[in-house]
């Protein structure tokens, strides 16, 4: 269970980012959708750079490696997302944006049953079903 402290820390963290998004991006002094983007995944890399130095994993070999082109094209579907994500919450309310953009954990779940072999469980599938009917809920006005 030690990946349970981590899943809460990124709850936490994860929370917080769409309302002080939507506060910064909008209003008499709102900052760009796309500005806004550049600074905190700005911010992002560096501490990220930092840790990889830190902690001397290397990434020239995985640059090179077999899965690149997995981490290349997660790097694209990534940045698609972030970027539609951040101008979503430029433009509307982040209780109806947010939920839309975690349906990614419904949408993943099914990706995952479906080509990595994940066990589709009668709790999975309910779970699924559960999670759509309350994103319904709270996203349609």
């Amino acid at each position: 269970m030690s990946y349970l402290p981590w899943a809460l820390l990124a709850l936490v963290g994860y929370t917080l980012v769409p309302v002080l998004l939507r506060v910064a991006t909008t209003g008499p002094n709102a900052v760009p959708s796309d500005v806004a983007m550049l600074l905190t995944n700005g911010l992002l890399i560096g501490v990220v750079s930092t840790l990889v130095v830190v902690t001397d994993q290397p990434v020239m070999t995985h640059v090179r490696g077999p899965n690149a082109g997995y981490i290349l094209a997660a790097g694209v579907c990534l940045t698609v997302g972030i970027l539609a994500y951040y101008r979503a919450l430029a433009r509307g309310p982040v209780s109806v944006v947010t939920p839309i953009f975690g349906m990614f954990l419904v949408t993943s779940s099914i990706l995952g049953i479906a080509f990595l072999g994940e066990a589709p469980t009668p709790r999975k599938l309910a779970g699924i079903v559960l999670a759509v009917v309350a994103v319904a809920l709270v996203s349609i006005e």
